[in-house]
């Protein structure tokens, strides 16, 4: 089992929308191979700044999502109308 954390930062005033569009990247990750489950959060002291943490079976799990056209599908808006900058992703092993 690993856990992701995957942090963004949205531009001014983009909360909500991306909020709303993790509901679509939450629906495929349900349906991933190898996903347990994920959560979003957002950060009381700097409300564009959010972290999803994703349980997966294993790395390669995780890895085989976030190159499929499945994820891609949901986050291509992200880039160039949403997000302030490139987000990270932190692997923790358990």
């Amino acid at each position: 089992m690993v856990t992701v954390g995957m942090n963004y930062v949205v531009l001014p005033g983009k909360q909500g929308e991306f909020e709303e569009k993790f509901a679509a990247v939450l629906g495929a990750l349900n349906a991933a191979e190898g996903h347990d489950s994920s959560s979003l959060w957002r950060d009381v002291a700097n409300d564009a700044s959010y972290l999803i943490t994703s349980q997966w079976n294993d790395e390669e799990a995780f890895k085989a999502f976030i190159t499929s056209d499945a994820f891609r599908a949901v986050t291509n808006w992200g880039k160039a109308e949403i997000l302030a900058g490139r987000p990270s992703h932190k692997v923790y092993k358990h």
